[in-house]
């Protein structure tokens, strides 16, 4: 017997307490079979003034991170699902994979995250010119064009929101994000990528592809794309852009 709802997959999915976006949009592209178990990692919602601020976020992310994790393996899922960004990039491409080891033999689970799930998603479409949305203070712009820059890619534009807390990086609205896209996309930009898991911004890439024609990869959407194809799960879901449709 297995899971009557998550007979095919059950996700333990990680994601700050401060978070409202990842929830909601994973679940509304969750395939049947397939079942979104969040775990929170508890945090404060403290103000995200300047680079010393977000410094101080990532360092809360971390130290509340092993209890988020050890409360949802009581579920007994089948794969550990990263629904945060920030960390995934932090420190370059060699501390991404240390990351994501870590975490494997925490769990011994197979891990998804945003930084894997980008690479993976733009290597898919063949591309290495990026256009970058982030809701981020600089500090943490420069450590995601850190870890494309090592991972082969080249960031053209970028742009941080510079969002004044954690909680309102989901007070962004479409009008402010299609504004977004738009500076950071041109001539030269093969793709556009959205990071920050609590920018929701998912279904809007999907529309935002009909009209920039080239990919826009929201993180969310790449997070649980990758989630699903590594699990063996090929379901076309509409709705959500060119990853989840045709890959």
């Amino acid at each position: 017997m297995t899971d009557s709802i998550g007979w095919r997959q059950k996700l333990a999915v990680l994601i700050p307490s401060t978070n409202t976006s990842v929830q909601p949009e994973f679940d509304a592209m969750r395939p049947s079979g397939v079942s979104n178990h969040i775990s929170r990692i508890q945090i404060p919602n403290i103000a995200l003034n300047n680079d010393d601020d977000f410094n101080k976020l990532i360092e809360l992310i971390q130290e509340a991170q092993t209890a988020a994790v050890d409360s949802v393996m009581s579920s007994e899922p089948d794969r550990l699902v990263l629904g945060i960004s920030a960390e995934t990039f932090w420190d370059g491409l060699a501390a991404s994979r240390q990351l994501k080891k870590s975490l494997e033999a925490h769990t011994g689970l197979e891990v998804s995250m945003g930084s894997d799930a980008c690479l993976e998603a733009l290597n898919l479409y063949g591309v290495k010119k990026l256009g970058v949305v982030t809701p981020y203070q600089p500090v943490g712009d420069k450590n995601v064009v850190r870890f494309f820059e090592q991972a082969g890619f080249e960031v053209v534009n970028i742009i941080g929101l510079k969002c004044q807390s954690p909680v309102h990086i989901a007070h962004v609205q479409e009008t402010e994000l299609c504004r977004a896209i738009r500076q950071v996309d041109g001539d030269d930009v093969e793709a556009v990528v959205q990071v920050g898991t609590n920018l929701a911004m998912a279904r809007l890439a999907g529309f935002a592809e009909t009209w920039l024609e080239k990919p826009v990869v929201a993180i969310n959407t790449a997070i649980y794309w990758h989630a699903l194809r590594k699990s063996g799960i090929e379901d076309r879901i509409d709705g959500w852009g060119s990853l989840l449709l045709h890959h």
